[in-house]
């Protein structure tokens, strides 16, 4: 099952609109704002658990990355915090594993190519939804497929010009796969919504940050673990025609979390199931993060993955 499927629909009313608080039906955006016209802007999703957001502050640095990198002028960063927290309150989340999303666009002008001449203020737009984990995928791992990295050159900013990723993994939803692997050059960048990272000779390997890729905050926590549990690492890009002698493999992001991955196309990736260097971060990064996150322990619901 894919993780298009799985993915519940948000049940969430109340959302956040350029300064209001609102339900979603009473939310309307101008046809004439830049990011209808050109995906004129940029976007975060973070993960709340039970209340709790998940590296909260490192959203909003890539957050703050993306708005720069695309020269959208937006100095409110700061009352995100309150907002996102409000939102999942308001709609009835704090006992959930949820997601917010937030999305800024340059704002309301005339049609043109070109930047708008007047000052214009962004538009904001945030909501809440329900976000479990795949505790079965987990447990049991994912098939992915390949696909030819097909995206422009500026990967490291979150753009809402996501067609590209949209085509790619249409391809995975009707494969029947969870996720899309990504080839340019010859060697894996990241997959449509989601950073990969392989293990051969018991060494984790992933690309490196750059412009191919985004940079991953469930990555950043990942490469975190893997120097505490003494994994070796290398950020240096794995060769498409490596997948051979792949021992393990996992993606991970907001919503993967740490996933692993048990066949690519047609092979079969090691044993044919999640190898231990999957587990043991799997189980690490659970634990790390709800002892970041309260001093009370929290639970998936007793479930064990």
């Amino acid at each position: 099952m894919n993780s298009e499927l799985r993915i519940p629909m948000p049940h969430a009313n109340t959302v956040y609109l350029n300064g209001q608080f609102l339900s979603k039906e009473k939310a309307f955006i101008s046809p004439e704002d830049r990011g209808f016209y050109f995906a004129d802007g940029v976007y975060e999703v973070v993960k709340y658990y039970k209340g709790r957001p998940f590296r909260f502050a490192e959203h909003m640095v890539r957050l703050q990355n993306s708005l720069t990198g695309v020269r959208i002028g937006f100095n409110r960063i700061d009352e995100l915090y309150g907002i996102c927290d409000r939102l999942v309150a308001e709609n009835s989340l704090l006992s959930s594993y949820a997601g917010v999303y937030i999305q800024i666009t340059r704002g309301v002008a005339p049609r043109t190519h070109s930047f708008p001449t007047d000052d214009i203020a962004p538009t904001l737009y945030i909501r809440a939804f329900i976000m479990p984990p795949f505790l079965t995928e987990m447990r049991s791992g994912i098939r992915v497929i390949c696909r030819e990295d097909i995206r422009w050159h500026r990967c490291n900013i979150k753009s809402i010009a996501l067609l590209p990723n949209t085509l790619i993994f249409q391809e995975a939803v009707e494969a029947g796969a969870f996720e899309c692997l990504l080839i340019r050059d010859g060697v894996f960048t990241e997959a449509t919504h989601s950073n990969v990272m392989m293990v051969m000779n018991g060494t984790v390997h992933t690309h490196p940050d750059s412009t191919n890729i985004l940079p991953g905050i469930t990555k950043a926590e990942v490469l975190e673990m893997c120097s505490g549990l003494q994994i070796n690492v290398v950020e240096k890009p794995v060769k498409a025609d490596e997948i051979s002698n792949l021992e393990e493999c996992f993606i991970t992001g907001t919503g993967s979390e740490v996933m692993p991955v048990i066949q690519i196309d047609d092979r079969i990736v090691g044993k044919g199931v999640p190898g231990p260097i999957t587990r043991l971060l799997q189980k690490a990064f659970f634990k790390i993060t709800y002892e970041k996150l309260a001093k009370e322990k929290i639970t998936m619901n007793n479930e064990k993955i």
